[in-house]
């Protein structure tokens, strides 16, 4: 099949851009033609397989996000706020970009908004991946955007979900949709694999040497500068760890998390970028490790080398995908019972022995939960965590590998 995804956005970092990547890999090793659209400038440092990039010239250089970032090159402004005449322009110059990649078997899109509004523009068929971001923070509330999604959806020929939680989320925002099929996100169960420690330290040591320059941490999407010393230090004694990797905003909670290690005999990692971080460094119990930005070469490193997982969020997720991760990786993940982490959390509680169910998942928000499920876990033997650790890989194997994912995908 020739297969066209289009995608707004980067490959790296956050989940739909991570998706996007995974996907095109995943399609590419099937055997079939991929092509990306989205506005990565750096492709070649990616692993898409053999898809091809191509990056549309956008009207006045204006990128519709969600969350406000930087990106090269591109000024981002809230989807919200732009006006009618930008987004129309926006929709039609990704739409012509389609149009010049034609003729293709299947036309794939991320996003409600702007995926569906640029696949019914661009005149072929086409699918939708709803991944959440942009039903919670731009369209919810807003009866325009809401609206012209629910629209735009009407002429998709499939709209993907990744959990039950956005099925009820999308026909909570845009009304009634149709032809709507549950595929959850995937795993790169190869690489997030359980790792002996010494080993995956020198990998990711040799990892940190090989990151980019960032004098004075200026690009927030690039890991901070000084990584290799500050690992090195923070590895250097067999204290529990506990890791949390995602943005770095209010809504991801993460400040439930540095309040829930108050206590606890353990010292945090936290990977990501965001708004929020110099107030979250500040309120850091002594020995936390900030990180900056990192990436999947990193993470696959970084995660056996720890005991503990938290997904702490406060805000509605499509997924789970950092939790599923870290399952995969061995480390059990402890996640905010809510939306699609809980999904995620059933699926790992399913594997592990009845006594040890209620250790993935805690109240959200409470801090105090979370504390105690934090003490139990690091109070167990290293061989009762590691055995925790691979009943949750086993949820991740049979439910989450991104061939099988890539292969529902299409069979749908």
């Amino acid at each position: 099949m020739r297969i066209l995804i289009w995608h707004g956005y980067l490959l790296g970092g956050t989940g739909s851009n991570v998706y996007t990547r995974a996907l095109a890999r995943e399609w590419s090793r099937l055997g079939h033609e991929v092509v990306i659209l989205c506005q990565e400038r750096h492709p070649d440092i990616y692993d898409v397989g053999d898809a091809r990039v191509v990056v549309p010239e956008l009207p006045e250089r204006l990128l519709p996000v969600f969350v406000l970032d930087e990106y090269e090159g591109l000024e981002a402004r809230l989807l919200q706020n732009f006006t009618q005449g930008e987004r129309e322009a926006y929709v039609e110059a990704n739409a012509a970009a389609i149009r010049e990649l034609l003729p293709a078997d299947l036309v794939f899109t991320n996003h409600v908004l702007m995926g569906a509004a640029v696949g019914r523009a661009a005149g072929a068929p086409f699918v939708v991946k709803a991944h959440g971001s942009e039903l919670e923070y731009a369209m919810r509330g807003n009866e325009e955007l809401s609206r012209w999604g629910g629209e735009a959806l009407r002429d998709a020929r499939a709209v993907y979900v990744g959990s039950e939680h956005i099925r009820r989320v999308l026909e909570d925002v845009v009304g009634q949709v149709d032809r709507v099929h549950e595929v959850p996100p995937g795993v790169d169960v190869d690489d997030f694999s359980p790792r002996v420690r010494p080993q995956a330290l020198r990998a990711l040591l040799a990892q940190v040497r090989d990151d980019p320059a960032n004098p004075g941490n200026r690009n927030d999407r690039l890991p901070d500068e000084g990584n290799l010393a500050r690992f090195m230090s923070f590895f250097a004694e067999p204290e529990p760890r506990v890791v949390y990797v995602g943005k770095l905003i209010e809504n991801k909670g993460v400040h439930v998390l540095l309040e829930a290690l108050h206590g606890v005999h353990a010292h945090a990692v936290i990977v990501g970028f965001g708004d929020y971080r110099e107030e979250l460094e500040a309120m850091a119990p002594e020995g936390t490790l900030f990180t900056g930005a990192l990436e999947h070469r990193h993470l696959v490193d970084l995660l056996p080398l720890c005991d503990v997982s938290v997904v702490p969020s406060i805000f509605p997720e499509a997924f789970g995908m950092v939790a599923a991760e870290a399952a995969s990786a061995g480390v059990p993940p402890v996640v905010a019972h809510h939306s699609g982490l809980a999904e995620v959390a059933a699926g790992i509680a399913a594997e592990y022995p009845p006594d040890y169910a209620d250790l993935v998942s805690f109240p959200t928000g409470d801090a105090a939960a979370l504390r105690e499920r934090l003490q139990k876990l690091l109070a167990l033997h290293d061989g009762e965590r590691r055995a925790l650790g691979l009943a949750a890989r086993r949820a991740v194997l049979t439910r989450w590998s991104w061939t099988r994912v890539a292969e529902r995908l299409l069979e749908t």
